[in-house]
């Protein structure tokens, strides 16, 4: 008979114990083992269940019986029982994850049977069955409920007090949803846990002992600052001291609040130290194992022997510094640029202006010095006193009158709790950012801090995961390029960040670009145009710049001006890119509605903040230290991820109402849906497309014909109202839609069919496709005529071409267009000579006949056509000009009336013979010469 038995770590917590009921009623074939040293409110709870649980005590294990599988709860160690030894297997089931553990050993989901035990003695048969929840409850829970196994109210009460205490009444970072939901179902009526029950023992109150130590340990608490991470060292002597010390550690970490915590108590046989981190700034587990203890990155544990209490203090400050990362600091937060300030004796009506016109909540208000020395900060002053002020008629009084006193600063290098803290003493909600000098570089907001609040830190393997990204979705070429633009502007000082939909896409994974097309925007915090210089300096290539916008496009595959330093590539597989674009970090605000921006130099948040919505302000970092760090100041990956379409403030489309044509194309490329807000904002701006240049307009509409099912976005457009609002017969009907379906078809197929010689088939292979497109809406507009339709514009197509800025290429393919719609009946007809048909269309171009073909379904017109494309049209005279000449004629127009009788004849069959066609032309020249 094979024995089982389920095992956690000692000083057990309720999450422990949970684990062990819980592996219990999922695999009741194993014996759960209790600890010999259990936490005392644990303790006492499972004596005072005692009859209600299936525990039992480690003496209580059979004797003389080897122990075939263990399976180990919350913890990856144990002491191990009698009966166990190196062939015994090892489920491990644990929330706190160990990745090189992990991934050098076999997972496991959920097992329902052993595997055999390997031969050897090595960790190979441990099995691991892993998840990143709150409580290792949570994980034994789920399964609990997926299999419908029954509760009693004591066994609901104890898995709910595990999941309880691990996540600190579910309000630890750590906590997640599954955890919330696991809760609800033990709490539901029908699994019954008892919160009286679970309040009582989670509140447990410390013993006289326990208060004594707790009074030495804050007495002797140690506060220090490492990486930026507040850690507290806290130290008690308690010889004989025998309650629970990690009852300590959370009252402890519910006073002081620190990023890490460690109590080093002397008990007299040891030194016990224990430690809690509640961020990632410090990984306690692995400080813990280097004094020969254990746990993982939030709670471990260490008994030191051999040391004093002094020892171990000094040797776990030593291992902080080697076991930190950095914590976030102002300069995550802040808007690195000299922020906009105001003169202390500046009139409030234009500290009013400025505020409307950038959408600042405050500035900070100084005064320089008289001989022009560096700026001296006042105070500052807020929107609010602002507006009051101009209620009250005061606007010509100085904003210093009326500001809010101080001097309250921070550096980049301060902690994000010294900010706080600063926040709540001065009760700004601007704070600006010295430098090293005192001089203004920056200004963080409380806005910025509640979004630090509310997104959950980025993994520590996050930013590699988005630079290998990058390089598995890149081609090499393109990616050693974002590379050495990363590198130059580290070397100037500046940051350089790729930006916009190539960040989208890349999170969105669709990244099947293809190199000539690749578009690549860097944004750079300093000069992108000094950049790009010396970039091209550097390699060659070709640069146009724009001095006025701060922006310079690096050419690449100029055959004029090659790249000519081969270091570059490194003999690099694949194409350059065709260009890439650098621009200078920076704002803009628009003085009316539908006006083009007034832009100025800023910051990558602001530069960021300028952009249409939230999917396309995601950024990646360059920079050689964060390479691949992803900056997300608006939530956009959530929108991502969610489908979401969303504007970044509320005058969004009153500021560029062609917004609105490129929320609707995204949201249709993406299968995405707007969001209710932006679509509200959406519909009350659609009127303002009627104060949108033409130019403007057209530049989205093509934008839209180039996707690869345009129709879904102009349905959409026509069920929102706004084709109608372009024009009152721009329409998608359901003939239209078809026909850009039959067109894209059409397209694919145009060389199997054979029916257009090379030339015509070039013209139509070199028309844009949403030339075509255009071609096929304007053919069938519905609606009777407009006002400004008239005898010189019947089909209103001038007008149309007028108000939506057509491209002069596109109104010749309508005119064709327009031409052979005038001669559809006549192609209609039975029995059409071959002459005629050629008239009708010898002058049209090719496009437009091929479009055409598309647009009239009738058979006998097509075939027509078919036979002019086929056949007619190659037939010519055997004469030309120059027999013509030598005949005696005179060239002139004469000559063309000549020459098309001449093929007329041959098209109908009435001349077969070069001296045919002499006599014909002849009779037509006396004809011609008796009539003029």
């Amino acid at each position: 008979m094979t024995l089982s038995v389920i095992l956690t770590h000692e000083y057990t917590d309720f999450d422990a114990l949970a684990s062990l009921l819980g592996a219990h009623l999922l695999y009741p074939h194993a014996l759960p083992v209790l600890p010999r040293q259990m936490n005392r409110n644990v303790r006492e709870f499972a004596h005072l269940f005692k009859g209600a649980l299936p525990f039992i005590e480690p003496e209580d294990l059979p004797k003389h019986q080897h122990v075939d599988d263990a399976i180990l709860v919350d913890t990856r160690s144990a002491n191990w029982v009698r009966g166990m030894d190196d062939t015994t297997r090892v489920l491990v089931i644990d929330h706190h994850q160990d990745q090189e553990e992990d991934e050098a050993a076999e997972e496991a989901d959920a097992p329902d049977v052993w595997e055999t035990p390997a031969a050897d003695a090595s960790r190979s048969h441990w099995r691991f069955w892993t998840d990143d929840v709150g409580a290792n409850t949570t994980i034994l829970v789920e399964q609990i409920r997926e299999r419908a196994i029954r509760l009693t109210s004591s066994q609901a009460t104890l898995l709910a007090l595990g999941i309880y205490e691990d996540t600190g009444n579910l309000t630890y970072r750590a906590t997640t949803a599954r955890d919330v939901i696991c809760v609800a179902w033990l709490l539901d009526a029908e699994r019954g846990a008892n919160l009286e029950v679970i309040a009582r023992f989670l509140r447990h109150p410390l013993s006289e002992e326990q208060r004594k130590v707790y009074q030495t340990l804050v007495d002797n608490s140690e506060h220090l600052t490492i990486d930026g991470n507040r850690v507290v060292v806290a130290c008690a002597d308690a010889p004989g001291f025998k309650d629970e010390i990690s009852t300590l550690a959370h009252k402890l970490r519910n006073l002081y609040e620190p990023d890490a915590l460690f109590l080093i108590v002397d008990l007299g046989d040891r030194v016990q130290v224990v430690a809690r981190s509640t961020s990632d700034g410090v990984d306690v587990g692995a400080i813990a194992t280097a004094l020969g203890g254990g746990g993982h990155d939030r709670a471990a544990a260490a008994p030191v022997r051999g040391m004093t209490v002094a020892d171990v203090r000094a040797r776990i400050i030593d291992l902080c510094r080697t076991h930190s990362r950095p914590a976030s600091t102002v300069r995550h937060l802040m808007t690195l640029s000299r922020p906009q300030t105001l003169d202390a004796a500046l009139p409030i009506h234009l500290a009013h202006d400025l505020m409307r016109r950038y959408g600042h909540e405050g500035y900070p208000v100084v005064a320089t010095g008289p001989d022009g020395s560096q700026e001296q900060i006042l105070g500052i002053i807020t929107r609010q006193e602002v507006d009051r002020a101009m209620g009250h008629g005061l606007g010509n009084v100085s904003v210093a009158k009326y500001m809010r006193e101080g001097r309250f600063t921070v550096t980049p290098d301060d902690s994000v709790a010294t900010l706080r803290q600063l926040m709540v003493e001065s009760g700004w909600g601007q704070i600006p950012v010295v430098g090293p000098g005192g001089e203004l570089i920056g200004i963080v907001t409380r806005t910025d801090l509640i979004k630090l609040w509310e997104q959950r830190e980025t993994p520590a393997d996050g930013r590699g995961q988005m630079g290998q990204r990058l390089r598995e979705a890149l081609p090499p070429v393109p990616y050693r390029l974002l590379r050495v633009a990363g590198q130059a502007a580290d070397a100037m000082q500046a940051t350089a960040y790729v930006v916009g939909g190539f960040v989208r896409d890349l999170l969105l994974n669709d990244t099947a670009w293809r190199v000539d097309s690749l578009d690549l925007d860097i944004v750079i915090e300093g000069d992108a145009i000094l950049l790009a210089e010396g970039l091209q300096a550097a390699y060659g290539g070709r640069l146009v710049s724009h001095r006025r916008f701060g922006t310079a496009k690096w050419l690449l595959t100029d055959p004029d001006f090659p790249v000519n330093r081969p270091d570059l590539l490194e003999d690099l597989p694949g194409d350059l890119p065709e260009f890439i674009d650098f621009i200078t970090a920076r704002t803009e605000f628009y003085t009316e509605p539908t006006a083009l921006p007034t832009v100025e130099r800023s910051s990558i948040k602001l530069d960021l903040h300028r952009r249409d919505f939230t999917i396309n302000t995601l950024a990646l970092n360059l920079d050689p230290d964060q390479w691949g760090e992803l900056l997300d100041f608006y939530n956009g990956a959530a929108d991502l991820a969610q489908g979401r379409i969303r504007v970044l403030h509320s005058l969004s489309f009153v500021d560029d109402p062609t917004r609105i044509l490129r929320a609707v194309r995204y949201e249709q490329r993406f299968d995405f849906q707007i969001g209710p807000r932006t679509l509200d904002l959406l519909r009350d701006a659609t009127e303002l497309l009627d104060k949108v240049s033409p130019a403007r307009i057209r530049h989205e509409l093509d934008r839209i014909l180039q996707e690869k099912m345009p129709e879904k976005t102009l349905a959409r457009l026509g069920e929102l109202n706004i084709l109608a609002q372009l024009h009152p017969h721009l329409a998608m009907t359901p003939w239209a839609t078809q026909t850009f379906s039959a067109l894209r078809m059409a397209l694919a197929d145009l060389e199997s069919t054979h029916l257009f010689d090379p030339p015509g088939l070039a013209a139509i292979r070199s028309t844009a496709i949403e030339r075509l497109y255009w071609g096929i809406l304007v053919y069938a507009m519905p609606g009777p005529p407009l006002p400004e339709q008239n005898e010189q514009d019947p089909n209103g197509d001038t007008h149309l071409a007028e108000r939506l800025g057509l491209r002069k290429e596109t109104q010749n393919l309508v005119a064709d267009l327009r031409k052979l719609q005038a001669q559809r009946d006549f192609l209609h007809q039975p029995d059409l000579l071959p002459s005629q048909v050629v008239h009708a269309l010898d002058r049209i171009a090719a496009p437009a006949r091929f479009l055409f073909r598309l647009l009239e379904p009738d058979l006998r017109l097509r075939a027509y056509l078919d036979r002019y494309e086929t056949e007619w049209q190659q037939i010519v005279p055997l004469l030309d000009g120059v027999d013509l000449q030598k005949m005696g004629l005179r060239r002139g127009p004469l000559f063309r009336t000549i020459l098309d009788g001449l093929r007329a004849a041959r098209l109908d069959g009435r001349l077969h013979s070069r001296a045919g066609e002499e006599a014909l032309a002849l009779q037509i020249a006396q004809t011609e010469g008796v009539r003029g």
